[in-house]
């Protein structure tokens, strides 16, 4: 006992854990308290993860497993920790080591006030997309019983939002991923939204929405060229969806083409078409447009100032 008790009063939690298997983690001297975990998280990390995302990543994956808001964390860093805690944090440790994204490792993503379910049958929602979603809900919140279509939904961050905070009389979510839309309907029974989600490719597939039926048509759509690969991180490009990503270098605005053209069919007389783009295209997909015969044309900036999203309308009834 005394031997245990001296080699528990030596550990530097600030040390470096060894790289290895889950096993070595788990012969490392157990952890005893929140704070304790807290540390041990962040430098298991730090060979991956700078500061500040390491403690970032550190409080998220302890709240994760303690099932406790970073509050609570702060009001419970010197209660113990269980040996069970202990060994769930060695494996979701394991898995941030291989670049996983943390979103898969703890199952969850947050989305405006959502709490959504992630796999990596989908991308990761960004914040640039909460503010695409944050757009549409500025310009429409006043709109009465709005039809709306999200194609690419993924996630179906943005539909679930849509339809949680605007007036709707009828949400879709559409996507060729089976997988993906198992997800999304996941999530739309977590905050009861009766979203219809459909499985269809749009460039081959009939799609079940009625001529002239929508106020809004959105899509984050795949956008990053092919030729952008090594500009991307590694948790990135080896663990989400390379089908929701990207686009061949050769035909840029292939889905916005796209799009457009159905939107031209699906749409009400001015009805609003919203995109998230790749910034090195605003001017193109703008002109694409014109030539399709949308009018109110805008592109405007993310947080970083980057060209990210775009809106349209078809001409109104005269």
């Amino acid at each position: 006992m005394a031997e245990f008790k001296e080699k528990a009063s030596n550990f530097n939690f600030n040390q470096k854990p060894p790289r290895g298997n889950l096993q070595n983690y788990q012969n490392t001297p157990a952890v005893k308290k929140t704070q304790d975990l807290i540390n041990h998280i962040r430098t298991a990390i730090a060979e991956i993860y700078e500061e500040p995302e390491a403690s970032a990543i550190a409080f998220a994956v302890a709240g994760h497993v303690l099932g406790i808001g970073r509050l609570e964390l702060s009001m419970q860093r010197y209660d113990l920790v269980s040996h069970e805690v202990e060994v769930t944090t060695e494996k979701l440790i394991e898995r941030l080591l291989q670049h996983e994204p943390l979103q898969y490792v703890l199952g969850i993503a947050h989305f405006f006030d959502l709490e959504l379910k992630v796999t990596p049958a989908v991308l990761i929602p960004r914040p640039e997309t909460e503010e695409l979603v944050a757009q549409i809900i500025k310009e429409n919140q006043h709109r009465p019983q709005l039809h709306i279509l999200d194609i690419g939904t993924g996630s179906g961050c943005i539909a679930i939002t849509l339809a949680e905070v605007l007036d709707c009389a009828k949400v879709y979510g559409l996507d060729i991923s089976e997988k993906a839309l198992e997800v999304s309907h996941e999530n739309a029974l977590k905050y009861g939204q009766p979203i219809q989600w459909i499985k269809a490719d749009i460039f081959e597939d009939k799609i079940p929405v009625k001529a002239h039926s929508l106020d809004i048509l959105v899509s984050n759509p795949p956008y990053v060229l092919e030729n952008e690969k090594p500009k991307m991180r590694k948790n990135v490009l080896d663990h989400e969806p390379h089908l929701a990503l990207f686009v061949p270098d050769n035909d840029a605005l292939l889905y916005y083409k796209r799009i457009a053209e159905v939107g031209k069919k699906w749409l009400k007389p001015g009805g609003k078409l919203y995109f998230e783009i790749n910034e090195q295209f605003a001017d193109p997909l703008i002109e694409m447009l014109k030539s399709q015969g949308y009018q109110s044309l805008s592109v405007s900036c993310d947080l970083f100032g980057k060209d990210r999203f775009v809106t349209a309308a078809l001409p109104t009834r005269t």
